[in-house]
This record gives structure tokens, sequence and C-alpha cells, in this order.
């Protein structure tokens, strides 16, 4: 149990550097994704020609989420394999 502890603890702590430092390494990320967003946006209300279709389209990102659970799957099963 005590291992188990100190691992999660250093993960989190490695984790938070990474998240923390991951915006410095692409500063220009945050500005080109709310263009991107933006562009989106005003594309799908220029293409409503028809008033009485829905303002709302579903997305479910179904694959990624297929793809994410596996990795995580495989990721999870080596770090097992390897604290062993």
């Amino acid at each position: 149990m005590g291992q188990f502890l100190i691992w999660s603890l250093v993960g989190s702590i490695g984790l938070t550097v990474a998240l923390n430092l991951l915006p410095a390494l692409f500063p220009d990320a945050a500005a080109r994704a709310e263009r991107k967003l933006m562009e989106a946006v005003q594309s799908q209300h220029a293409d409503r020609t028809d008033p009485n279709t829905p303002r709302v389209k579903l997305f479910f990102p179904w694959k990624a989420m297929l793809i994410g659970s596996v990795a995580l799957t495989v990721l999870v099963n080596l770090v097992g394999l390897l604290a062993r």
C-alpha cells in the first residue's frame, strides 16, 4: 500500500508539472484554438439557411473514447507490470 501511495504522489506531481509547462511550450495554442472555434461557429451559423433546422448538433466522440480507453488500459497494465 505504501508503494502505491508514493507512486500516486509522484505521478500526480509529474502530471501537474507537465500540464503547467505545456502552455509555455506552445504559447499560441490557446489563441489558435479560439480562432478555429470561432470560425467553426460562424460557418455553422452562416450555413443555416432553413430556420427550422436544429441549432445544436450532437457530437459524441466514440472513436476517440475507444482509442483513449484502449491506450489507457495498455498504459495502466504496463505500469503495473513494471511496478512488480
